[in-house]
């Protein structure tokens, strides 16, 4: 059975890490072998047995694997299409639609307005069954209205199909909302009510639509507030929420980096500690109580009434907590060893990890794309091997109660151990990080949140008393004073770039092999093959090549400049609302996959938000040697302090035989150029002002060379030709001038610069429609190949010795949900 099932999750995941899905051919295959199988293990005699078989047991053993994989790919590829089946037609995005659907899940607040799931029932258009909304507040004032969980609306919206940022080390939005079968989002859309199309719009048409989850998401919000009211401005109370009732909205970003950085994130998230405990717990009450009758006890014994028990709290559980992925994960997990207690069937631990394996991959195919998915099996694993493979025996006779003490510490520890080097691998390889502080942090904070944070918080739930919360909330702060110091530790957490595939594989064997019982040849050199794994460094480009890397920020500019030994950034990307930023969400964690932990230069080539905006979130993250820009003096970056250098024409300097040059803005009278730049006093601006005063640097050697524009205009351009020579302006690699607008690009900037590649920096489906039609048309007519980072994700130019290379993430790493 094992065989069989560890086929079939290769299958799953061969399919989620596939460019586009496999035909139907790989199905009847499967099919065809499973019936072969089958046809064997019905056979009448054990010689007729022995005659099907291929190549003795180990041909055995193959045929299992190969059936288990055929099954595994031909399910998730029947998945997928039946999933991808339900898209939104191209030709209604952004289009005007009236929904009418129910409100599932918790609403989530906005910066402004709302964010919730509708379950669509009908439509004036093709759409999907489930789609996700934003209500923003109207630009003529107002506020958004009250949406309650199961409450029936009618609305007009706008959708899009699924997109995402798509960067080397970024986040798959995509395969998200894939998973969470969310197959368009969009907003809510003012419609006035004198048009025909918008009577009765946007209106709560039913109060409450009767039905089980929609019962429950209605409970959940109803806990959620009472726990607000009652712990008001309380720091922690997103903490006790998201215990709760799985919502961790509430939980500010300054105290995930705390949980992060000691490795306790998982103590937040309701997963398989959490409701196994409480399975546990409920297990044991009702094993207690059903020992209390005799006649139930004839009638039921009482490892099937507690194991029932057990699954039966462990489900409500899971309800309260929305019934998440991560969630239904550790309840099918939990419901397989319940069976195997109630039918008394004496079954290796193994063999239980194995089955549970199989039924949350029948349930959820993309439950492969999910850290959690990954670091909780592989510490269950690490724990059967660790308990499994040591049989120590203490001395005869019973033991007295410091010796049991010291011998569980000593079990515990071996435990905690265990799972901190089972999940270094995983870890490093999705989050790009190990904290150090875990074991330590883990071994109290463990135990403060499973017996004494978490039971008073789902107690106060049963027993509204205030002082159940207050107590909570007082453990919680204990807590979190002991997390804080240890994250304090500038070395809690070890940043670590992307490994090779082929090198986390490797580790992983490492592991396994390390957790064997001593005395097994070779521990030695795992541990040197794991020690490999976190001293990997990535590749960088050779003296006089370097590397551009034109980010997918959505509608603004991110451009990292890397050489043999130094890095630069041009703009930071935009914000996103009045919360988010680039910085954030797109800039730290590809710097940490590149494994760059510090910059040379940040060049920020104008005040626009969308150049600007992630900027404050990569200087408190990552040293900065020095920024230079042509921001003026009331710029809030500017008045934060900070020192910054004008960039102006003529500035230039070399590093790693690469040469960085300003080409603009023109220096200020009686200002000269400078060799290097410096810290001088900030000079007076020329008479350029806004997009026509970006900073154009061009980045060259030997062997390429690259020009980043900023948004510069026609007036700007025309300021560039007729103040250099033409071999000046000539490059290899152009980022079109402020997106592609129409205002930009024009001829005769375009003819001199002669560019191969000219590559577009927009956000799908843009308000503008960047880049314009006509701009697109001119860099084609003059022979560019042109690339965009909204269809094409990042895109990477390298220029070295063997001439320039230009790639598109999208294209690089390809998955077959991107784009549907």
């Amino acid at each position: 059975m094992r065989t069989a099932i560890i086929g079939f999750a290769l299958g799953v995941l061969i399919v989620q890490w596939s460019a586009v899905l496999p035909g139907i051919g790989i199905r009847w295959a499967g099919a065809i072998l499973l019936g072969l199988l089958l046809v064997g293990n019905l056979a009448s005699s054990e010689r007729q047995r022995r005659s099907t078989a291929i190549a003795g047991p180990r041909g055995s053993l193959v045929v299992l694997a190969l059936t288990g994989l055929l099954c595994g790919a031909g399910w998730a590829t029947l998945r997928a299409e039946w999933r991808l089946a339900d898209a939104l037609p191209m030709e209604w995005e952004g289009r005007p639609i009236l929904v009418t659907g129910i409100v599932g899940a918790l609403p989530q607040a906005a910066d402004p307005g709302v964010r919730f799931v509708l379950d669509v029932e009908s439509a004036s258009a093709p759409v999907p069954g489930r789609i996700e909304l934003a209500w923003y507040p109207p630009r003529s004032g107002g506020s958004v209205p009250v949406i309650a969980p199961g409450a029936r609306w009618q609305l007009v919206v706008h959708l899009r199909r699924p997109h995402g940022f798509v960067n080397p080390g970024g986040f798959d939005y995509e395969a998200w909302l894939l998973e969470r079968n969310v197959r368009a989002t969009g907003s809510v859309r003012d419609c006035p009510q004198a048009t025909a199309r918008c009577i009765g719009a946007n209106q709560q048409i039913d109060r409450f639509v009767p039905g089980f989850m929609s019962a429950i998401h209605r409970l959940r919000s109803a806990v959620r507030e009472r726990f607000s009211a009652q712990l008001g401005q309380a720091p922690f109370r997103g903490v006790l929420i998201a215990l709760a009732v799985g919502d961790q909205r509430a939980i500010t970003q300054d105290q995930w980096q705390v949980f992060r950085r000691t490795g306790t994130a998982h103590l937040v998230s309701i997963s398989g500690l959490h409701v196994s405990l409480v399975a546990l717990a409920t297990g044991a009450l009702t094993g207690w109580l059903w020992r209390r009758s005799t006649d139930r006890i004839l009638r039921c014994p009482v490892r099937v009434a507690a194991a029932v028990g057990g699954l039966a709290g462990a489900g409500c559980y899971a309800l309260l907590a929305g019934l998440g992925l991560p969630t239904q994960r550790a309840f099918l997990m939990l419901a397989v060893a319940a069976a195997g207690l109630a039918l008394k069937r004496d079954v290796a631990v193994s063999h239980t990890l194995a089955l549970a394996l199989f039924v949350v991959l029948l349930f959820d195919p993309w439950a492969v794309l999910a850290a959690g998915f990954w670091l909780s099996f592989v510490a269950v694993g690490a724990i059967l091997l660790v308990l499994c493979g040591r049989n120590e025996r203490g001395p005869s006779g019973s033991p007295g109660w410091l010796a049991r003490t010291l011998r569980g510490m000593g079990s515990a520890a071996r435990v905690q151990g265990a799972i901190t080097l089972a999940t270094v691998p995983p870890l490093v390889l999705l989050f790009n990080a190990f904290p150090l502080v875990s074991p330590l942090a883990n071994a109290f904070a463990i135990p403060l949140v499973s017996f004494v944070v978490t039971p008073l918080a789902l107690s106060a739930i049963v027993l509204p008393h205030p002082q159940l919360l207050a107590l909570a909330h007082e453990a919680t702060v204990l807590l979190f004073y002991a997390l804080d110091r240890l994250a304090a530790w500038p070395q809690a957490l070890w940043a670590q770039a992307t490994p090779p595939a082929a090198g986390s594989v490797v580790a992983a064997v490492a592991v396994v092999w390390l957790l064997l019982p001593r005395g097994t040849p070779g521990r030695a050199a795992a541990l040197l093959a794991c020690l490999a794994l976190l001293g990997w460094k990535p590749g960088r480009p050779y003296e006089g090549g370097f590397r551009v890397t034109v980010l997918d920020v959505g509608q603004g500019t991110a451009v990292h400049v890397q050489t043999a030994a130094h890095d630069l950034l041009y703009d930071a990307g935009p914000r996103y609302g009045r919360s988010g930023n680039a910085g954030e969400r797109v800039l730290r964690p590809y710097f940490a996959a590149a494994g760059v932990e510090r910059l040379d230069w940040l060049v920020l080539s104008h005040g626009d938000a969308d150049h600007t905006g992630g900027a404050q979130a990569v200087l408190a993250a990552m040293p900065v040697n020095q920024i230079l820009s042509s921001l003026g003096p009331d710029h809030e970056l500017v008045a934060g302090g900070r020192v910054f250098t004008d960039c102006v024409a003529g500035q230039s300097w070399e590093s790693d035989a690469v040469r960085f040059e300003f080409l603009h803005p023109a220096p200020p009278v009686d200002v000269p150029a400078q060799a290097q730049p410096q810290p001088p006093v900030r000079a007076a601006p020329s008479a350029m002002r806004g997009n026509d005063r970006s900073c154009v640097l061009r980045i060259s050697s030997i062997h390429g060379s690259v020009l980043l524009t900023g948004d510069i205009g026609a007036r700007a351009e025309a300021s560039l030709i007729a103040s250099h020579p033409r071999h000046a302006l000539a490059s290899d690699v152009v980022l079109v001038p402020h997106h592609g607008s129409r205002s930009s690009s024009s001829p005769a900037f375009v003819e001199a610069t002669a560019a191969h590649h000219a590559v577009h920096s927009v956000g799908n489906l843009n308000p503008f429609r960047h880049p314009h039609p006509s701009v697109w048309a001119r860099w084609q007519a003059a022979g560019a190949r042109q690339w965009r980072t909204d269809a094409q994700g990042a895109v990477r130019i390298e220029v070295g010795v063997e001439g320039i290379s230009v790639e598109a993430e999208r294209l690089r790493s390809p998955r077959y949900w991107h784009g549907r």
